[in-house]
């Protein structure tokens, strides 16, 4: 499976501002994977070191951090020799060795021309808790499940690839097309983009199989909680992951903390909740109360919405069965509008530096999400299917004249008078278009694309 982030991984090769590297990421989000992929595409030779199956590394580097030391003993365990830029090392599992998270400052200032990446499950709690982290001495990236636009890529459906990659559509896209890709839609609202998940519908094209493989994804996590979590944090962190779905069905999504138990307050949760949050396992959107730029200085802090990492995942702890997903029937008629603002926000997340917000002004009006593109606060409305109506968004446009305000739902592509009417299957592309449109030039608008 293709994924975008390899073009991140070439950036960060190539810079001369190049760091060790942290690869963060959901457990089974396909971490491994793309590093060895990344490692044998674009290097003579690739040195992989796993802390959790060779815990003899460990006291490695509890003997010594000095890269010297370590790049000679490595070069040992791994057979031949490192070299500079042409071998990358990799550190997997990094989280079970705390003294080679510290070694990457030392990999920086003494040995910058050595390619260090290091990724491992959990390492965002891992790098939460961390006593000594070389803060300013590495580089971060983060992978995502698949988005929309790598889905398409990995489907292999002929022709459907040119309109999500290829020249940026300026007008309304063919209905053959986009009723192709409306089901290509559907179904991953189903499936989700993790990769596992991804392949075993490739290889089966069989739900229960799907399902099976998600079943399999949600355990481990389970597992997780119970290994790694605090003990007194892990009935509150289980009530809060089990909730995600009933939330997010509520009428505005607001997370209500009354809703885990009666009487429940939001410090009593709050450290089971920022685990997930660091374990990547949940997204927290903020509201904010002004849509300016920088969006944080704006937020709610006691004001946020909950969504799970993938979609896929959630469907399946909602226990929706596929067949009502892939026909929107009435059984799906509650979720609707929770599955399609999640989809939106995983796709923003894949390609926007910063987690979105949500906007409200009291009970009178909300915007789905309010989100930083080049920038520029961008507000953009979400509905599941293809009723464009929404008087919140015009609310919101009245009382701040955004340049550029955008709707996501399954209505056909149309731009006019600084508003985007984009198609969800499109909005992987919305940097492309906020570039492109000449709304940006005056904030005047035309009358079509």
């Amino acid at each position: 499976m293709k994924r975008t982030l390899t073009d991140e991984l070439i950036h960060w090769k190539s810079s001369k501002r190049r760091k060790p590297l942290v690869l963060q990421g959901v457990r089974q989000v396909g971490k491994t994977w793309l590093v060895k992929d990344f490692g044998q595409r674009e290097y003579t030779d690739l040195a992989t070191f796993n802390f959790e199956k060779t815990p003899a590394l460990t006291e490695l580097f509890k003997r010594s951090l000095k890269p010297a030391y370590l790049l000679e003993t490595l070069s040992a365990l791994h057979g031949r020799r490192i070299e500079a830029g042409n071998t990358l090392i990799f550190f997997d599992e990094i989280q079970f060795c705390p003294e080679a998270l510290t070694a990457l400052k030392y990999f920086c200032e003494e040995t910058p021309e050595h390619h260090v990446i290091c990724a491992g499950s959990l390492l965002g709690v891992t790098l939460a808790q961390a006593a000594s982290f070389p803060v300013g001495k590495v580089n971060f990236l983060t992978l995502h499940p698949l988005n929309f636009r790598e889905y398409v890529e990995a489907s292999e459906e002929a022709g459907l690839d040119e309109i999500i990659t290829g020249p940026l559509p300026l007008e309304h896209v063919p209905e053959v097309v986009s009723q192709r890709l409306e089901a290509l839609y559907r179904r991953y609202l189903v499936t989700g983009g993790m990769p596992g998940v991804v392949a075993a519908w490739n290889a089966t094209h069989d739900f229960t199989e799907v399902g099976r493989e998600q079943e399999e994804i949600l355990i481990a996590y389970e597992r997780d909680f119970a290994r790694h979590a605090p003990k007194n944090d892990l009935a509150k962190l289980r009530l809060i992951w089990e909730s995600v779905p009933t939330q997010l069905a509520k009428e505005n999504g607001k997370f209500v903390f009354g809703l885990l138990r009666a009487g429940a307050r939001a410090r009593e949760y709050e450290n089971a909740m920022e685990w997930l949050k660091a374990a990547g396992l949940i997204h927290k959107v903020f509201r904010i109360e002004k849509p300016s730029v920088p969006l944080s200085a704006y937020r709610a802090p006691h004001f946020f919405k909950i969504f799970a990492a993938d979609i896929g995942l959630l469907r399946c702890m909602a226990r929706l069965d596929p067949a009502s997903v892939l026909t929107h029937d009435r059984r799906f008629q509650e979720f609707k509008g929770a599955f399609a603002e999640s989809f939106v926000l995983q796709e923003l997340v894949s390609f926007l530096p910063d987690t979105p917000y949500y906007w409200s002004s009291g009970n009178m009006a909300e915007v789905d999400f309010v989100t930083d593109v080049g920038g520029k606060p961008i507000p953009v409305e979400v509905k599941a299917a293809d009723n464009t109506y929404s008087r919140s968004l015009g609310v919101y446009r009245e009382h701040f004249q955004p340049e550029l305000s955008v709707k996501s739902s399954l209505a056909p592509l149309h731009y006019g008078d600084g508003l985007l009417k984009i198609p969800l299957y499109l909005l992987s592309r919305l940097p492309e278009y906020v570039r492109t449109l000449p709304a940006l030039d005056g904030g005047k608008g035309t009358s079509g694309l």
